[in-house]
């Protein structure tokens, strides 16, 4: 099995997970994110969160140190979520061009369904340590090398028109990236309209073509 990128450690009490301390966590995971994604993280603090749990402090320390490891893990989960998306098995024979297209839907999608906590580092990049910055930085690099290596592959099949690389991959996965400023969970369009629209957006920014080029003679 594939293991999943690890948040960056901190002393303290490593907790031993069991069925009963993971629900006692994501309790509290879920009432953070609730007052971080209305009142920001400046404005949140712990004791609000207990409030907010109906619990102790002690109870909320157990699990974390202090808001702002609360804070970085829930915006841990959709970085993995999101970058890790061009992860593939080793016998994914499919062409590049189309591994692009699935990475791109799934990146899409895993920002929206990870909404609130996707939208917290484009919103508030100052509350985060620099251990977790670089971090979540090697992440994307990741991600970017995986997908610069797609389109010009997918370039050099006929699948593909455009120049500069990294330029292209950053201007379509901006698609994504400025999600935080418009999406609304109860606007118009739901998950599976809003899905698609986005990646023919996104494709046009990578140069799709509908039809292969053929080889030059």
């Amino acid at each position: 099995m594939k293991k999943s990128p690890t948040l960056p450690s901190r002393t303290g009490r490593q907790r031993v997970a069991t069925l009963g301390t993971d629900e006692k966590r994501e309790r509290i995971l879920d009432a953070a994110e609730r007052l971080f994604a209305m009142q920001g993280y400046a404005d949140t603090t712990v004791h609000q969160i207990v409030e907010a749990l109906g619990v102790t402090k002690p109870f909320v320390y157990y699990y974390f140190s202090n808001k702002q490891e609360i804070f970085e893990t829930l915006s841990w989960r959709p970085a993995v979520a999101c970058f890790t998306v061009l992860d593939f098995p080793a016998d994914d024979l499919r062409p590049a061009h189309e591994k692009v297209i699935a990475g791109i839907e799934q990146l899409i999608r895993a920002t929206i369904e990870h909404y609130p906590s996707s939208f917290f580092p484009a919103r508030e990049p100052q509350a985060y340590r620099p251990e977790y910055l670089e971090k979540q930085h090697q992440l994307a690099e990741h991600f970017y090398t995986r997908l610069c290596a797609l389109l010009e592959q997918g370039r050099d099949d006929g699948w593909f028109d455009f120049n500069e690389t990294r330029v292209t991959a950053q201007a379509a996965c901006s698609v994504s990236g400025f999600l935080y400023m418009w999406y609304k969970p109860q606007g118009r369009l739901d998950v599976d309209a809003i899905v698609p629209e986005l990646v023919q957006i996104a494709c046009r920014a990578l140069g799709l073509r509908k039809t292969r080029r053929k080889p030059a003679r």
